[in-house]
């Protein structure tokens, strides 16, 4: 079994895949458009994630979507600070064993977040921002995700190039998990996420999918996030709200080729598909 144990006696448990429901607490979300924005929606949806079968609920502040602006460090602590604290004060004894991710790049959010209750810091910067390293260094029980991205949000689709696909995203986890032992965070603590749609474009992203696997050797949970994302509208045309069908084939063949996490938006039917998945596996061993 791959335990992960986390701040205030939490522990994430993985030697099945778990689910990351994600909650966007910003107005411009590409696919949840702004209906979490408000604290009171934030929580009601947080529980119904976790009723779900969520095990790690993302709250995230700022869009990373392709060409999204910036959000002022003022604002990102006024959506996800009071949505972390409350979902931790309006959940009982038994739910508040879920354990929190904040998405984000800012150090500063990422000590707040921490402090108001977060587990995971969730970055698709990987660390590489201002004092990153340093402030999660500081907390020793948080779990850190490490996202591939080539660029900049902003311009990282306007013509992603790699010499070798995944002898360039292995080289990139190789150095940043050498920057963060050498921060003091400990190898133990890490997750790695190829970064479906972060400077790929739709060839690297399914290549990406069917060669999962290859990114195990590592001996780190490994993160999929593909739900909903351009790579499934671009592939099938579907818009945004039309894109489940393929989001619950892409979870699961990421389950398949060893994803310990699954980041999506459709938590009960994704919980469903790797739940018929688990039952056949499990019979399999038997």
């Amino acid at each position: 079994m791959t335990t992960v144990d986390l701040p205030r006696g939490r522990s994430l448990h993985l030697d099945t895949p778990v689910i990351m429901g994600i909650l966007n607490v910003t107005p411009d979300s590409f696919s949840d458009g702004g209906r979490y924005y408000q604290t009171d929606s934030a929580v009601i949806k947080a529980q119904a994630l976790l009723a779900d079968g969520a095990t790690i609920l993302d709250i995230g502040g700022e869009s990373t979507r392709p060409g999204a602006p910036d959000v002022s460090l003022e604002d990102e602590l006024a959506r996800v600070i009071p949505a972390i604290e409350a979902i931790r004060a309006h959940t009982d004894s038994a739910v508040n064993e879920c354990i929190i991710s904040i998405d984000t790049s800012k150090s500063e959010v990422m000590r707040q977040a921490i402090l108001a209750g977060a587990d995971i810091v969730n970055d698709v910067r990987a660390l590489q921002e201002a004092n990153a390293l340093a402030t999660v260094a500081q907390f020793p029980d948080v779990a850190v995700c490490l996202m591939h991205m080539q660029g900049q949000p902003r311009t990282m689709q306007s013509d992603p190039q790699y010499d070798d696909l995944f002898d360039d995203i292995n080289l990139f986890f190789t150095q940043r998990i050498k920057a963060c032992e050498t921060a003091g965070i400990q190898r133990q603590r890490l997750i790695l996420d190829p970064g479906f749609g972060f400077g790929k474009t739709l060839s690297h992203n399914f290549q990406i999918l069917a060669r999962f696997n290859e990114f195990n050797h590592f001996g780190l949970p490994v993160l999929a996030g593909l739900s909903r994302k351009s790579m499934l509208g671009n592939l099938l045309n579907r818009q945004t709200n039309e894109r489940l069908a393929g989001s619950l084939a892409g979870a699961l063949i990421a389950a398949q080729n060893g994803a310990k996490i699954i980041r999506v938006h459709d938590v009960k039917e994704t919980a469903d598909v790797l739940g018929v998945w688990q039952a056949c596996e499990q019979g399999i061993k038997k």
